[in-house]
């Protein structure tokens, strides 16, 4: 409950700053992305930082280590954050995703050499990857304004007052020891990053602006995915 709290109080923070940089747009601006000028300067930053960091890095992780390997990494990462989908698929009342991730959890844990082998995936139980955001948008808390976050790249300002929540049962939950913790940060970025190396290339190459390609191809998945895929017409702006 002070998690929830505490989040609560970040959309109350994050929405005063929504309303004061709402009456400083002008008329063509983007009514999803009023902080349009802010945002693309942060894109910049995080774009050199990507270029210059963290793709050399993921380059060679993925040159090094061999395909099954990463394969396990991704897999370790993406079996810790079960438990957290777990919940939110029970906030959100999705009874039948919560027992599938319930039983991916320990399928992956007990035969999946704790969680590096996908055994569930290969049992036909599918994944449902859900987060706090998520959950405030099936209660009905708008999306608000798009927002990019520096480092940490694109979110919307109801998903930035719920990301303290999603990080403190992320890795947090799981590893107390501050080195490992940080060990794993680091190593699941890498990895998070490697797989997404040949899409950045795409985009370079097709879209005539990359930061709007990326605000609205996040946007749209996003909505999608607080509808598990099934978003309303009418309702762009979740």
């Amino acid at each position: 409950m002070p998690k929830i709290i505490a989040a609560v109080r970040w959309i109350g923070a994050l929405g005063v700053l929504a309303l004061v940089a709402g009456c400083a747009t002008g008329p063509n601006r983007n009514p999803a992305d009023p902080f349009e000028p802010l945002n693309r300067s942060v894109y910049k930053f995080n774009d050199a930082v990507d270029t210059a960091v963290l793709v050399p890095v993921a380059t060679v992780y993925t040159k090094v280590l061999p395909s099954p390997v990463r394969t396990g990494v991704h897999n370790f990462f993406s079996n810790l954050t079960e438990v957290w989908s777990f919940a939110n698929s029970l906030m959100q009342l999705r009874i039948q995703d919560s027992a599938e991730t319930f039983m991916r959890f320990n399928v992956n844990t007990l035969m999946g050499l704790g969680g590096i082998i996908d055994v569930a995936s290969d049992l036909g139980i599918d994944r449902h990857k859900e987060d706090f955001g998520q959950t405030l948008g099936r209660w009905g808390v708008p999306s608000g304004p798009y927002v990019m976050l520096p480092l940490l790249g694109p979110s919307t300002l109801r998903d930035t007052a719920a990301m303290p929540v999603d990080v403190r049962t992320g890795l947090e939950a799981w590893f107390q020891d501050v080195r490992v913790r940080n060990s794993l940060y680091v190593l699941n970025l890498v990895d998070a990053r490697s797989r997404y190396l040949r899409a950045t290339s795409l985009i370079g190459d097709a879209a005539l602006d990359e930061y709007s390609f990326t605000r609205d191809a996040y946007l749209q998945r996003r909505q999608s995915e607080v509808y598990n895929g099934n978003p309303p017409d009418d309702d762009a702006g979740k």
